[in-house]
């Protein structure tokens, strides 16, 4: 298939520039992927749309402050997104400019807002797919935990500010974990609140995080015309004793249905079992296209997403090519709000398999 298949026009008003006024306040399209019968809720709704019992799988992970504003040697302005640490200081990274951020060059690591130097960072090497290995140099350590003091929140391209006060509570789940690299958010889990997840166990269904560090296999645009040329980027996963235990019986007897909350979830669960057990810890490629048999998930929780991108072609794997763009026209005729800090999309019965 063609990356083209995947594209659709989305208003650019429709692009979410800021999260609504309360986290549960989205809107929810809920659809089913046995009928493709959709209807029009709110995430509040949530623990009455799936069966009791259910499995609710979220991704914990924290979304570091990965975003460094640099400034060259020669006083011109760069950046660097971290991506994962490589030790000792170390870090793989996305640079720009990376005509200039060659092996061998050193910028200072900058507060945007003041100009004030924070920190030196060196590159030390380039890495397969465009990438550098770099070092940061700075006061406090060479941990996340400096980075964090030193960054800023990488938000998407199509936010269209730096990250403030607001976004570095609500560009965060309530439930996110003290460790993990993320650099970018699991962005359906950005709707829960405790008393939603309150409400859920109240219905029955357990509460049972994986972590996948949200990087570039996730956000990654595609940019091979066809689909079995794009090469998903390495990401790390862990499965934590409590959920393996909590799950693993479920999903070889199918005797609770699973919702995953967010891709990140879904493509972590799809990667670590086996037919018998859950791996642990371990990294995916994972790219799930039309025509691939989920084996884990009953339901998936997600926002909406970019046009062309891995995502939209995960959803279409669920619904079918013309079951997603149905899906998506709807949302688009309904008015919701799309990408991160967007509305949400409830899609049921997800093994039932489409036609490509």
């Amino acid at each position: 298939m063609l990356r083209s298949d995947f594209h659709f026009d989305l208003p650019p008003e429709l692009i979410a520039q800021h999260p609504t006024a309360a986290r549960d306040g989205a809107r929810l399209l809920v659809v089913d992927a046995r009928t493709g019968s959709c209807s029009h809720r709110t995430i509040r709704d949530l623990p009455g749309l799936i069966p009791a019992g259910s499995l609710c799988v979220p991704n914990d992970v924290r979304v570091r402050h990965a975003r460094l504003f640099l400034r060259r040697s020669g006083g011109g302005a760069g950046e660097a997104l971290l991506l994962r640490s490589l030790g000792s200081g170390a870090f793989e990274a996305m640079v720009k400019p990376g005509a200039r951020l060659k092996p061998g060059a050193s910028a200072a690591v900058v507060d945007p807002d003041t100009g004030l130097e924070l920190a030196r960072i060196e590159v030390l090497e380039t890495r397969p797919e465009g990438l550098r290995a770099v070092r940061v140099h700075a006061d406090h350590g060479l941990d996340w935990d400096e980075i964090d003091r030193i960054g800023r929140l990488p938000l998407p391209p199509y936010i269209d500010h730096l990250a403030n006060g607001e976004d570095e509570t609500r560009y965060q789940t309530v439930f996110a974990a003290r460790e993990g690299e993320a650099v970018a958010a699991p962005t359906a889990g950005l709707h829960f609140t405790p008393n939603l997840i309150e409400a859920l166990k109240a219905h029955g269904c357990g509460w049972h995080p994986v972590r996948l560090h949200v990087g570039l296999g996730t956000f990654r645009p595609m940019t091979a015309e066809h689909l079995e040329d794009h090469a998903m980027h390495e990401e790390r996963f862990e499965v934590p004793e409590a959920t393996a235990a909590a799950l693993e019986s479920a999903l070889r007897e199918r005797s609770r249905p699973v919702l995953c909350i967010g891709t990140t979830s879904l493509r972590t669960l799809e990667g670590a079992w086996d037919g018998t057990a859950l791996a642990r810890e371990g990294t995916t490629r994972l790219f799930i296209t039309p025509g691939y048999r989920l084996r884990t998930a009953d339901h998936l929780l997600t926002n909406f997403h970019l046009p062309e991108s891995t995502l939209f072609v995960l959803v279409s794997a669920l619904l079918g090519p013309a079951g997603a763009q149905a899906a998506y026209g709807e949302a688009i005729r309904e008015r919701y709000r799309f990408f991160s800090y967007g509305d949400a999309m409830l899609i049921l019965n997800v093994r039932s398999n489409p036609s490509p």
